[in-house]
């Protein structure tokens, strides 16, 4: 699954953060994830107290808003 810049995004799970799953957030990469972050989308707005996180594809699910 692709997703684009600003969308909504559900964190199903989240291997690194569990606090993250169940939570939402936008991603913020502009073009697909690379060798750089491992394949991960970068995902931004997801908490007060959680910051970014790396998370892969299969760890999201689009919300449709």
């Amino acid at each position: 699954m692709t997703f684009a810049a600003g969308d909504e995004v559900l964190i199903v799970s989240y291997e690194d953060d569990p606090r993250a799953a169940g939570r939402t957030g936008r991603i913020v990469d502009a073009v697909p994830p690379g060798p750089l972050t491992d394949g991960r989308w970068t995902v931004n707005r997801i908490g007060l107290l959680i910051g970014p996180a790396l998370c892969h594809t299969h760890e999201l699910r689009p919300t449709g808003r």
